[in-house]
């Protein structure tokens, strides 16, 4: 099995019009491993590090960013690290959290709460009935 970085799917998912020589061959060899069928696997730092930048670098829309690790957790000779925890995250960021702090949240499941002194977090988690409860500590 394989391990992969975020940035050869980034690679093999960004389309870059501009790109250099050397780019356009990174992207040739990491849709190529993508599409070889070999055993992959993708930690789930690099999930929470592709979204940031497919959202953050490239301007993909989150609901695009959704389907995509959607489809990604549909890829049979790709193992995704805490498959359940990240497809819990896609669906509360489908419905407006943002997609660190859902991930934060779907691995705290066993938890009675998660402390945060961000605001958002609280105040998106809290409208949208999320469990465990999300508050500042004290």
């Amino acid at each position: 099995m394989i391990s992969l970085d975020t940035n050869v799917l980034v690679r093999a998912i960004a389309a870059e019009s501009d790109a250099d020589a050397a780019t356009k061959l990174q992207t040739k060899r990491a849709q190529a491993l993508l599409s070889s069928g070999r055993q992959l696997f993708v930690p789930i730092t690099v999930i929470e590090e592709l979204e940031w930048v497919l959202r953050g670098a490239y301007g993909m829309p989150p609901d695009e960013i959704a389907a995509l690790f959607e489809d990604m957790l549909s890829v049979e000779n790709l193992t995704v690290d805490r498959v359940g925890a990240v497809s819990q995250a896609i669906a509360w960021y489908r419905r407006g959290l943002d997609f660190s702090d859902a991930l934060h949240l779907a691995q705290s499941g066993l938890c009675t709460g998660l402390a945060t002194f961000d605001r958002q977090f609280s105040k998106v988690a809290r409208r949208l009935d999320l469990k465990p409860t999300v508050s500042a500590p004290g």
